[in-house]
């Protein structure tokens, strides 16, 4: 069987068609994607990116079937019902239910931080959230209640995943432990794993649990005796995403170096490594029903890819501002890759991004470019920008100026700093000429 990578990458772009040599790519995001996943027949695809969209899309047919636009921050992580609705998470703390067209038909709110995995129970009707508020929270798909929230983990949780009976359900956390806990009870069982470093992501397969952490550490461990059936640690930092094939054949590893490992777990062996991202990590993997894999990183476009070729970048990867040598920039130039360049274009267009576009921002009202989903703070602000608006908006931070708003909580402390980035924004925003970028 031909096995294909599906990868998500840091590149801009609109939608592509399939390849037949070099896969496909799903080009459209106006951000780096974050969460990917394949559905079970492997027709179609989701895409969970910084641009607070989820894509759905046809994977048969090349093509973008809808955004789903309702998350109020970046979208982190996606997941099929097994009836075709989908489910995603995101740094508004916020779970959503979808149709399978992408209409919003349920949002699950509780959680204090955001979440950066959603696991599904076995017979559909209990999604698990994982949250940066050390919670772990379950809810009733059928009644759109909570069934319940499980704490105990010392920091952040990252990853959930349930037994396949149902009963149990994995958490994997920034305070270095793997716990378990009985879903009956809504208590913790054990500690699993004590590492001592931070883990991220988890796979549970045939009587085995394979996890990766923040200081590169890959290892698989046999839930009979605990323990260590391999340890498949390549000293790259940190792991980001892990994913098994359905038959359970196949393991597939990213980090944020950018590479896949494709594992064997017959023998526990290496069958592929390559660096899949010219730039930046790999954030997610998922593989389909066909013997495919779904990975996600640090572009604006996702692929799928035959890991049996001869690998290279699966992605397109241009030259964005943030990806420049520093001391190429001006320091104005400088203050906008850090502050701005994610989340803001310079083009008119705006592209898709998680904020407006700055084009013409000068002697704009706050919240009133047309066809931008402004959160209520922003649109009920009467305020126009301009030279000290801009500057009192990074001297106090968004949390003073704008409160309430989308905008992330950032400053730049120095007025020289403040300065020169307005300068460059004056020079590059003009409604007669801007130049190409981004910003945030």
């Amino acid at each position: 069987m031909q096995r294909w990578v599906l990868a998500a990458a840091l590149i801009a772009g609109s939608l592509g068609a399939p390849a037949a040599a070099n896969g496909l790519r799903l080009e459209g995001h106006g951000g780096p994607v974050k969460g990917v996943a394949v559905s079970a027949d492997g027709s179609r695809a989701l895409t969970a990116s910084f641009d607070y969209s989820v894509g759905i899309w046809s994977v048969e047919e090349g093509r973008l079937i809808a955004w789903a636009e309702g998350h109020e921050a970046a979208a982190n992580a996606v997941a099929f019902h097994p009836d075709g609705r989908i489910l995603s998470v995101g740094d508004d703390f916020d779970l959503i239910l979808w149709s399978a067209e992408g209409a919003l038909l349920q949002r699950f709110e509780g959680h204090q931080g955001k979440l950066l995995a959603v696991a599904l129970s076995p017979d559909g009707r209990i999604a698990a959230t994982a949250g940066w508020d050390g919670a772990i929270g379950l809810w009733d798909l059928d009644t759109g209640a909570s069934a319940g929230w499980l704490r105990g983990h010392k920091a952040n949780v990252n990853d959930v995943v349930f037994s396949p009976d149902g009963a149990v359900l994995y958490s994997a956390s920034y305070d270095g432990t793997i716990r378990v806990w009985d879903l009956a009870e809504q208590a913790e069982r054990e500690t699993l794993v004590s590492h001592g470093f931070g883990i991220n992501r988890m796979v549970l397969g045939a009587g085995w649990l394979a996890y990766g952490a923040v200081d590169g550490a890959v290892r698989v461990l046999d839930l009979a005796t605990r323990e260590t059936l391999a340890d498949l640690t390549a000293d790259r930092r940190p792991i980001l995403a892990l994913a098994m094939t359905p038959e359970g054949d196949q393991l597939a590893v990213g980090d944020g170096e950018g590479h896949i490992m494709v594992i064997d777990t017959a023998d526990w062996s290496i069958a592929r490594d390559f660096r899949a991202a010219a730039r930046g990590p790999i954030w997610a993997l998922a593989w389909d029903g066909d013997g495919r894999v779904l990975a996600g990183g640090l572009a604006d476009e996702a692929a799928f890819w035959p890991v049996t070729s001869d690998g290279g970048s699966l992605f397109a990867e241009g030259e964005r501002h943030f990806q420049r040598d520093p001391s190429e920039m001006s320091n104005g130039e400088r203050q906008f890759v850090r502050k701005c360049a994610v989340c803001h274009t310079l083009d008119p267009d705006g592209a898709r991004r998680a904020g407006p576009s700055l084009h013409g921002v000068f002697g704009r009202r706050a919240g009133s470019l047309p066809g931008y989903r402004y959160s209520p703070a922003l649109t009920g602000l009467d305020m126009i920008w301009n030279a000290e608006t801009i500057d009192r908006l990074f001297a106090e931070g968004p949390d003073h100026v704008t409160p309430g708003s989308k905008m992330p909580m950032q400053q730049i402390a120095k007025p020289s700093d403040r300065a020169d980035l307005i300068a460059f924004l004056r020079a590059n925003t003009a409604s007669s000429g801007a130049s190409g970028g981004q910003t945030e």
